[in-house]
């Protein structure tokens, strides 16, 4: 019989302290929001479409998309890679998250937020011709209907655009990260699953899906940015809420194999 005392134990299996969870949930908010809205106000309409140096609708998607793909693979083993609330509240409604720790992901996210749209008010200060005061006058790339949507579309629009598209979102995320879904893919899946959606978005909210990037851009986007921010916050809520209760009812039936 072999002797038991020389079978090397099992290491042990480190675990991120939530320190490092909410570190890697204010980075990576800080990486999207510094990218999507940085991206916005500087490339999305540069020289006016002179010289084809602007990134337009297009660019502003990609931008979107690109940086949760790098923050996901970079953050994500630590925090799990939620940089948004709604995924958050949808994660934990879904059973995927726990519920303990929402309040304070959802505070590293909001932090990360601000810290890299209050860096983009700094850099636009140093721009040319009013450019701070032209881009906070436009709302400061915030979300909202009538005047901040870039299409004027009502409110109504907005809120179900916001509604569906974070919802596709959230289901997104809950598919591909689940236990029958192919390993080391997910965040692609969710980066091109961002994209896609800005694209659908932008023209009517000039897309949110995300109330720690909308807080960012509406405290610098003046009264109106400040009064529609609810829907920026609410809708894509409802529209995780509504995917994480769901999502178990339609696609997590089994049976047993023939």
């Amino acid at each position: 019989m072999a002797d038991s005392a020389a079978t090397p134990a099992p290491s042990p299996v480190l675990v991120p302290t939530l320190g490092a969870r909410l570190g890697a949930e204010v980075i990576g908010t800080f990486v999207l929001v510094f990218s999507v809205v940085g991206t916005a106000l500087f490339a999305a309409g540069f020289a006016g479409g002179e010289g084809g140096f602007n990134v337009g609708f297009l660019g502003v998607a990609l931008a979107l998309g690109l940086s949760v793909v790098v923050g996901a693979y970079a953050f994500g083993p630590v925090s799990g890679g939620h940089f948004n609330p709604a995924v958050t509240l949808g994660l934990a409604v879904a059973g995927r998250f726990a519920w303990k720790d929402v309040v304070s992901y959802i505070v590293a996210q909001i932090v990360g937020g601000i810290i890299a749209s209050t860096l983009l008010v700094a850099i636009a200060a140093g721009g040319p011709d009013g450019f701070l005061s032209k881009a906070q006058k436009g709302g400061f790339v915030s979300t909202g209907w009538g005047e901040l949507s870039p299409g004027g579309f009502p409110l109504v629009s907005a809120l179900l655009i916001e509604i569906i598209t974070t919802a596709v979102f959230v289901w997104v995320i809950l598919g591909v990260t689940s236990s029958r879904a192919a390993a080391g893919f997910a965040p692609l899946a969710i980066g091109l699953t961002l994209t896609i959606i800005a694209l659908i978005a932008i023209p009517v909210s000039d897309a949110s899906f995300n109330p720690a990037r909308s807080i960012a851009t509406a405290i610098y986007g003046g009264p109106t940015a400040l009064g529609q921010l609810w829907l920026s916050i609410v809708a894509p809520i409802v529209g995780a809420l509504i995917a994480g209760v769901t999502f178990k009812f339609i696609f997590d039936g089994t049976r047993k194999a023939d």
